[in-house]
């Protein structure tokens, strides 16, 4: 079962980076796996992170933190 997040988390997520190189908010990693994306990649290729000039070393992680939640 995955767990919902609640509105005024989502509200935080709209504000919060998830990919700071490419300026993608926090709420786009969300929603990408709440419509099914289970990995580093799938969510990448949904929202277009990981290009930056980091590479993904930032975003990955958060990533992670994601999909352990869900």
């Amino acid at each position: 079962m995955k767990k919902t997040m609640q509105p005024d988390e989502k509200t935080l997520a709209r504000l919060k980076p998830g990919c700071i190189c490419k300026g993608i908010k926090l709420i786009r990693l969300i929603e990408a796996i709440e419509n099914g994306a289970d990995s580093y990649e799938k969510i990448a290729r949904a929202t277009g992170i990981g290009g930056g000039s980091c590479k993904g070393r930032r975003c990955r992680e958060k990533v992670a933190q994601l999909l352990k939640k869900s």
